[in-house]
C-alpha cells in the first residue's frame, strides 16, 4: 500500500464522525418580547443611635467647706463670748462651723453630666437588582423562550441542529 493512500485513509477515518455528525448551522430568529427580571438582594447594615443619659457625679468632700465654716464659726463665737469665755465660745463656734461647712460641701445630687450611650443593631436593606431578561423569540413560525443576561435586540442568533428522528417511519407526520 502506498503511503499516500494510507495517510488519506487515516485522515478520513478520524474525521469521518465529525464530518457526518456536524449537521448544525447558525441562523437568526425574530425577537418578539424582552422582559427584564429583577431579584431582591439583602445587604444588612449596622445602624447606631446615640442617647445621652444623665449621670450623677460623685461628690467628694473638699477642705474649703470645713475651713471656711470653722473660720466663720470661730469669728462669730469670739463676738458672742466675753472674757475667758471668749476662747471657749470661739472654739465651740469653730467646731460647729467646721461641721456645718463639711455638710454643705457634701450635698448629694447637685452635680450631673450627660454621658453618651451608643446602641447599635442590624437592619435589613433590600435592593432590587437586574438578574437578566426573559426573551421570547420566533424561529420558522414556532415560539421559543429563554433567559439571557443581556437584551439581544430585535434579532437573536440561534444554533440550528438537524438530525434524523429516531423511530419515525417514512411519511409519518
Amino acid at each position: 500500500m502506498k503511503p499516500t493512500v494510507l495517510f488519506t485513509g487515516i485522515v478520513l477515518a478520524f474525521n469521518a464522525p465529525v464530518l457526518l455528525a456536524d449537521h448544525s448551522f447558525e441562523d437568526y430568529a425574530r425577537v418578539t418580547e424582552v422582559t427584564p427580571e429583577y431579584e431582591r438582594v439583602n445587604f444588612p447594615r449596622k445602624q447606631c443611635v446615640s442617647e445621652y443619659v444623665p449621670e450623677r457625679v460623685p461628690q467628694r468632700g473638699s477642705l474649703a467647706g470645713p475651713l471656711i465654716g470653722g473660720l466663720a464659726g470661730g469669728i462669730i463665737g469670739a463676738q458672742v463670748g466675753k472674757g475667758d469665755g471668749r476662747v471657749a465660745a470661739s472654739a465651740a463656734g469653730a467646731a460647729i462651723g467646721a461641721i456645718v461647712g463639711n455638710r454643705l460641701s457634701q450635698r448629694p445630687g447637685e452635680s450631673y453630666y450627660e454621658r453618651e450611650v451608643r446602641r447599635c443593631h442590624t437592619v435589613d436593606h433590600w435592593e432590587k437588582r437586574l438578574a437578566g431578561y426573559r426573551v421570547t423569540y420566533e424561529y420558522q413560525g414556532r415560539p421559543y423562550e429563554t433567559f439571557m443576561t443581556y437584551d439581544p435586540g430585535s434579532r437573536l442568533a440561534v444554533q440550528v441542529s438537524v438530525a434524523p428522528a429516531v423511530g419515525r417511519q417514512h411519511g409519518e407526520d
